[in-house]
């Protein structure tokens, strides 16, 4: 049985969703939370294997909630649920360290079918807002240039993952032991290698070329 943490500031919202997904017997819901500083604050009272969150809440938002978490609790799946069809927030959320990104006018069985493939080690972006993250980083980055114009190191993929957990640069340097210079100098020939400019659209590059 999954283990679902509700996080959203509605509780009519809160509320539909955990009678929408009680319906399939893979799912329970072992919590809620109105925010994101609620969510941290009974995320190991209630072990859930995913969160469920919502981005625009009081007190702490969705994607301050995510960073958080991916850095306490780097392997939990969090899954952004929301209505705002914003890709700029969709790509911060994934940069943060969310795993997946659906609007809430989703079905019940793709609702499902992403809570799955997170906990199983996956990520699920809705077709459409993958179709304009990519228009989006293909309108703002060097159209004439390779894909990926050269492969990136076993290094440079470390420090990818946590760019990709929502890591500083300072972070990254503390948790690979290295200085603070050196891992400015690899996210630049990351960014450099991928053709993108700053480092969400290099997290979001690196998603849809598999890179991560």
């Amino acid at each position: 049985m999954i283990r679902v943490l509700l996080v959203d500031d509605q509780t009519l919202i809160r509320q539909g969703l955990e009678s929408l997904l009680t319906m399939s017997d893979a799912l329970t819901i072992c919590g809620q939370a109105s925010d994101g500083e609620e969510a941290i604050n009974v995320i190991d009272s209630v072990q859930p294997d995913v969160v469920l969150m919502d981005i625009r809440m009081p007190r702490m938002d969705g994607i301050e909630a995510t960073r958080h978490l991916r850095q306490t609790h780097p392997q939990l799946p969090i899954l952004i649920l929301t209505t705002f069809d914003d890709h700029e927030l969709i790509i911060k959320a994934i940069a943060a360290g969310a795993k997946g990104y659906l609007l809430k006018d989703v079905s019940l069985e793709t609702l499902v079918d992403a809570i799955r493939a997170l906990v199983d080690g996956g990520t699920w972006l809705q077709p459409a807002i993958t179709e304009r993250i990519v228009n989006s980083l293909t309108h703002n980055t060097n159209k004439t240039a390779p894909v990926l114009i050269e492969p990136l190191t076993d290094k440079e993929l470390a420090v990818l993952r946590l760019m990709a957990a929502g890591l500083s640069n300072q972070e990254i340097a503390d948790s690979l032991f290295k200085s603070t210079g050196t891992i400015k100098n690899q996210v630049s020939s990351i960014m450099a290698k991928l053709g993108v400019h700053d480092r969400t659209r290099a997290v979001l590059k690196a998603i849809d070329l598999g890179v991560l």
